[in-house]
């Protein structure tokens, strides 16, 4: 008897599980189309070139896959690689390049430096919307950081009214 109601009761349990567990299985995640990743790229690449500076420009998505990466004709060599090395480390620790850049700068965390792929420079901006990561956008080629950031920023206030919830 005590077997039996056991059973009955494991097995009422894990019905009223099913359904749960199956809705826990998968999740929602919201990502850039092609064209606002281009319109945040195109905006990013107008303000450092008429600010005078040559750059190249990549946005990511959430995930750190690359969906466009642009050049301008005088940028550097390096300077593709290096943006998408920029919005790929935004994405990838969740926090602007600026930032990872000065909490790495000394102590423990160091090494994060030496991971392949990261850029802990300035440069790369996390692109969010209601709250959630939705992609990144990396600028390289300006004189410094900063002005790859101002960049960078142009792009996603180019996007900002789209990606509102």
């Amino acid at each position: 008897m005590r077997i039996s109601v056991w059973i009955a009761a494991t097995g009422l349990a894990l019905g009223a599980a099913g359904p749960v567990a199956a809705q826990d299985a998968t999740f929602t995640v919201r990502v850039l189309t092609p064209e606002t990743a281009l319109k945040a790229a195109q905006a990013a690449l107008m303000r450092c070139r008429n600010a005078g500076y040559q750059v190249a420009v990549a946005v990511v998505d959430r995930m750190g896959g690359a969906q466009v990466m642009l050049r301008d004709r005088f940028a550097g060599a390096h300077t593709p690689d290096t943006a998408v090395g920029k919005a790929w480390t935004a994405v990838s620790f969740r926090t602007n390049t600026t930032d990872l850049a000065a909490a790495t700068a000394s102590g423990t965390q160091t090494g994060i430096r030496n991971r392949p792929g990261v850029v802990a420079v300035g440069g790369g901006l996390l692109i969010e919307a209601g709250g959630n990561i939705v992609g990144g956008i990396g600028v390289s080629g300006a004189p410094t950081g900063k002005e790859d950031d101002t960049c960078a920023a142009a792009g996603i206030a180019a996007i900002k009214d789209s990606l509102e919830l």
